[in-house]
């Protein structure tokens, strides 16, 4: 198959991933090595994509749009969420600490979740018609039990998971070396970078398959027509 058989240039999506390291910047980040695989290939193939790394920014702690109006003197994330409402496809990465998701990743999520009464111009919550996936790396075990609840909290905000849409790297059970380090065989490993490209190419076909369709059908899903009585053929058991 041409390599450009699927070029999705003509529908000018983007993806934008988030870095959920512990490391500031500009340390280096063995996840941003895994991140940058996945962004070549989405890029060959006329993707834009743009990285975020959240320990950067002021993340404020709690579940509302923005901390700010709740006691907090400063909360980026009203900017950060801008940024992922522009995208089609949002890709969140971080390591492996004790087996699960690092804070920051678990911040990410609950500020996500802050916004997930937000509904769009169908009457639907706001990240349907968007794509999600994710990325783990880590020295011990855990790459399957993180990405499983990274998953299920974006499809569960409304995002669209694709068919395997995680990939992850784990080097010998640490402490060990990490993806980036001399040897490690990280960016080597073809298990790894197998699951990276096929990953990387589900999110790209079903949000164009998203884009081109016009998202998911508004019906049977508005929050807004609930609201207002409608039940789309839901038995109510007052009239039986």
């Amino acid at each position: 198959m041409p390599t450009n058989a699927h070029d999705y240039r003509d529908l000018n999506l983007r993806a934008v991933y988030v870095n959920c390291t512990l490391k500031r910047s500009p340390e280096i980040s063995n996840t941003d090595g895994l991140i940058d695989k996945s962004r070549a290939v989405m890029e060959s193939n006329g993707v834009t994509t743009e990285l975020i790394r959240a320990v950067d920014r002021d993340i404020a702690t709690g579940v509302w749009p923005d901390m700010t109006e709740h006691g907090w003197e400063s909360d980026d994330w009203p900017v950060l969420y801008s940024q992922i409402m522009a995208a089609d496809i949002l890709v969140l990465a971080g390591p492996i600490w004790l087996g699960d998701n690092s804070s920051v990743m678990k911040r990410v999520i609950e500020r996500l979740y802050a916004c997930s009464s937000v509904l769009n111009e169908e009457g639907q919550y706001a990240y349907y018609g968007r794509v999600g996936g994710c990325l783990i790396t880590g020295n011990e075990d855990g790459v399957k039990h993180c990405a499983m609840n990274v998953l299920y909290s974006l499809q569960h905000l409304g995002y669209t998971v694709p068919p395997q849409a995680d990939a992850g790297w784990i080097g010998e059970a640490g402490p060990g070396p990490s993806y980036l380090d001399p040897g490690s065989g990280g960016p080597e490993n073809d298990f790894t970078n197998r699951n990276t490209a096929f990953m990387s190419w589900n999110l790209m076909h079903l949000a164009a398959l998203l884009r081109r369709s016009g998202g998911i059908p508004a019906h049977g899903n508005q929050r807004s027509q609930w609201d207002a009585g409608c039940r789309f053929d839901f038995p109510n058991p007052e009239h039986r």
